[in-house]
């Protein structure tokens, strides 16, 4: 059952090589919406287990995030905008490559020891950063990686970035104190008392300074607020004053991190992440780059409890149901802001139904690259129209999907107002008697009741997409497979 599989992964290898070819005589597609000339620099930056509900223009009131704020005052949020996955690895690999969890390589959190990373990402990969790459853009990523380790193919620099600057594993990126990073392949030996986050800002900042008269892709996977919670104590010292009665907890994680006052950490590290949009805000108007540079933000799944972490008492979810490892709402329904100045409209909101795998063919397109440049197969759609308020022209999903291969195997999957979910994929996959959670979003946000039995032509649906959504994959599979009807 790999064979759909790999045919896939070797149509999107051969495109690769084509689009190499292609690049070697110096272009190959492009569009005349944007000029050459006006190609705009484009700066992502990736939340890890930032929940729904944990910026304040998404409802916090616990504390404040200013100046992440700004690109709602300035620009667009998403109220309707989905992580690649409820977890680390398939959510990047999902935003690298314009793939769903259903089709993308990587569908879990997988280590390989032998390659000091995670699983890695095939050789030939068409990412968006290759796609950018290709067409003059400098690319740089800095933060955590989670798509391969330095001695394998997944290696950043080798998957269309030109310099790395981070982590490449991503239980080495548990601890905000290393010994080590990685700068592309070469270990860089730390003292274990530096914070990472904030080398990651200062390369973040240089490698935007060094492109400042070429167009740039800034890829900045950080690690905040990712447990362990740990910060700087000049940004702990406030909270622990808001929440003394916390002081005596201990929030523990691994590589033997304690943390005093879990709690005050949070917001701690949230006001941390807030200064860096600060920092890279003053620098793009030093620089006069404000009005052609894209400034997005996301998070690669929802909240976790993990390292003394409270969600609930933080509501970090906001309205949804759920957390990291759920393929309900709150694990997978994510804060999506886009920020570009003098182009999209400020304080514009917009309930389009997207998700990560429509990154990339909405970078290819802003940086005048044809479809042909990529797999004809991706399952992203550009959202480039609703960022232009040309939202008629908007095209949309016939639905979005996800599967998830912890916790007994997760499926789930949303057309319009409704949301299905499938648990105990491992037991069920394919049974036509299968459970099938069913859930009408517009008017049961928090996926409160259970309304399938009222809906069984909608049941039957979600059966058919469960079906249809996901090619066999070799490294993730449901146990009940191989006996499936």
């Amino acid at each position: 059952m790999a064979i759909l599989y790999n045919r896939t992964v070797m149509r999107a290898t051969t495109l690769t090589f084509a689009v190499s070819f292609f690049f070697a005589g110096f272009f190959f597609a492009v569009k005349t919406v944007f000029a050459a000339e006006a190609k705009p620099n484009i700066i992502f930056i990736l939340a890890d287990d930032l929940g729904y509900g944990d910026l304040s223009c998404y409802g916090q009131e616990k504390f404040t995030t200013p100046n992440i704020d700004r690109l709602a005052s300035e620009g667009m949020k998403f109220t309707q905008f989905y992580a690649g996955s409820t977890v680390c690895a398939p959510s990047r690999d999902s935003l690298m490559t314009g793939y769903h969890t259903g089709r993308c390589y990587i569908r879990g959190n997988h280590s390989q020891p032998e390659t000091l990373g995670n699983l890695p990402m095939l050789a030939g990969t068409v990412t968006v950063a290759r796609i950018l790459q290709g067409v003059g853009y400098a690319t740089g990523c800095f933060g955590k990686w989670g798509l391969g380790g330095p001695l394998s193919e997944g290696i950043a620099t080798k998957q269309g970035f030109d310099v790395f600057f981070g982590y490449y594993d991503q239980r080495h990126a548990h601890d905000h104190y290393p010994d080590h990073l990685y700068r592309n392949a070469g270990q860089i030996e730390l003292d274990g008392k530096t914070y990472s986050h904030d080398l990651i800002e200062q390369e973040t900042l240089d490698f935007i300074r060094a492109n400042k008269d070429k167009p740039f892709f800034c890829f900045m996977p950080v690690l905040i607020p990712h447990a362990a919670l740990q910060v700087p104590e000049e940004f702990m010292t406030p909270w622990r004053e808001k929440f003394p009665e916390f002081e005596d907890t201990i929030g523990r994680y691994t590589f033997n991190t304690e943390v005093r006052n879990p709690v005050a950490a949070f917001p701690a590290m949230m006001t941390r992440l807030d200064l860096t949009f600060k920092r890279i805000f003053d620098l793009l108007e030093e620089l006069d780059l404000d009005e052609n540079t894209i400034i997005m933000l996301s998070s690669d799944n929802g909240p976790s409890r993990e390292g003394g972490h409270r969600p609930d008492l933080f509501k970090s979810s906001g309205p949804l149901r759920g957390l990291k490892r759920d393929l309900y709402e709150g694990g997978i329904r994510v804060p999506m802001l886009v920020r570009w100045k003098g182009t999209i409209a400020p304080g514009s909101v917009s309930d389009h139904l997207g998700a990560f795998w429509d990154i990339l063919p909405t970078y290819a397109e802003l940086a005048g690259v044809l479809p042909a440049a990529y797999p004809d197969d991706i399952s992203g759609l550009s959202v480039v129209p609703t960022l232009l308020g040309r939202t008629v022209e908007q095209k949309q999903h016939p639905y979005l999907y996800w599967e998830f291969h912890e916790q007994g195997g997760k499926m789930a999957a949303r057309f319009g107002k409704w949301k299905g979910v499938q648990l105990n994929v491992n037991e069920t996959f394919g049974k036509p008697d299968a459970l099938i959670e069913v859930y009408d979003l517009e008017n049961d946000i928090g996926e409160t009741k259970n309304i399938a039995d009222e809906h069984p032509a909608i049941v039957a649906r979600f059966r058919e997409i469960f079906k249809e959504a996901r090619a066999p994959s070799a490294l993730f599979r449901f146990a009940a497979e191989d006996n499936a009807p």
